[in-house]
């Protein structure tokens, strides 16, 4: 679904100076945004914002035909329907892959398991615990539990930090592909140019 945010305002504290002031952007539905900046600049905030996290954004936020937030709406964060990846991918650690998925789910359904750890390229894996997969294993099973709940918008922070460099553009080229494929309108924060050229159709740039 089509993302809209029009003239965002926030900051952290009433008197401090704006993080964001009539920030204003637009993703195509099936897009991939990256959002790139230096630390400090709002990346992780905006995604914040995005999903509900934060209560004390003025500005409008769509997805679709669905107001978010607007002068007179605010919709809480459990009822945006957002799959939000985290930088350190807070993977239940005592949940095996199949159960950290299966809790993203809105019903079981061991078909939707079955094809969410064919289209991960994790079967086999089922079984394990977080400790026991490699780092881009652990990343496709968050990813995965994240596509579990069919969201409507796809919020990725940082994704990509956390890995050896050497499985970053093998890892890259996979979570496109996968992304692509379900046609989920995605927004990526990073500080990695690289990261960004690579992996999305559009790139903006935050300063701080």
């Amino acid at each position: 679904m089509k993302l809209v945010i029009e003239n965002l305002n926030f900051s952290y504290h009433t008197k401090a100076e704006r993080i964001f002031n009539g920030f204003s952007l637009s993703v195509e539905e099936g897009e991939i945004l990256a959002v790139l900046g230096s630390s400090g600049c709002g990346k992780s905030t905006l995604l914040r914002i995005i999903s509900g996290l934060e209560e004390n954004a003025q500005g409008i936020i769509r997805v679709g035909n669905t107001i978010f937030q607007d002068q007179s709406v605010f919709v809480p964060v459990e009822k945006r329907n957002i799959g939000f990846m985290f930088q350190d991918y807070a993977l239940f650690p005592f949940m095996t892959v199949e159960q950290n998925i299966r809790f993203g789910m809105k019903k079981p359904c061991s078909e939707q398991l079955h094809q969410l750890l064919e289209l991960t390229h994790l079967e086999g894996l089922e079984k394990r615990y977080p400790h026991e997969l490699s780092g881009g294993q652990q990343q496709r099973t968050a990813l995965a539990r994240t596509l579990a709940s069919k969201p409507a918008l796809l919020l990725m922070d940082e994704p990509f930090s956390n890995l050896d460099t050497n499985l970053v553009d093998e890892l890259r080229k996979d979570l496109k592909q996968i992304i692509k494929s379900q046609k989920i309108t995605t927004v990526l924060v990073t500080h990695n140019r690289d990261d960004a050229d690579y992996f999305a159709d559009k790139v903006i740039q935050l300063s701080s």
